[in-house]
């Protein structure tokens, strides 16, 4: 997770963003909306949750990987990078 005091307001906007593109998509069902309507704001969420999904990625990644004090094992080095696998996988379903 972002820990400096500019990725958590970037990381925080984008939250705030992808809430207020739920809240919208749930007022066009309810209003009946048309389905490609419904599909483009989909894809506009799906857009902004990949870009907070790159931006924690990237935030992990550089504490993990770029931290002197925090110098890995080969074994921890390979645990972490299971553990990113497997959330990116996740992701990808």
């Amino acid at each position: 997770m972002p820990h400096s005091p500019e990725a958590k307001k970037r990381v925080m906007t984008r939250l705030r963003r992808i809430k207020g593109q739920a809240e919208a998509l749930e007022r066009a069902v309810e209003e009946g909306t048309e389905c490609g309507a419904l599909l483009q704001q989909l894809a506009a969420m799906r857009g902004a949750a990949t870009g907070l999904m790159a931006e924690v990625m990237e935030s992990h990644l550089k504490e993990t990987f770029q931290q002197p004090q925090k110098a890995l094992s080969p074994a921890e080095m390979d645990t972490e990078i299971d553990q990113l696998m497997r959330i990116i996988r996740s992701y990808l379903k």
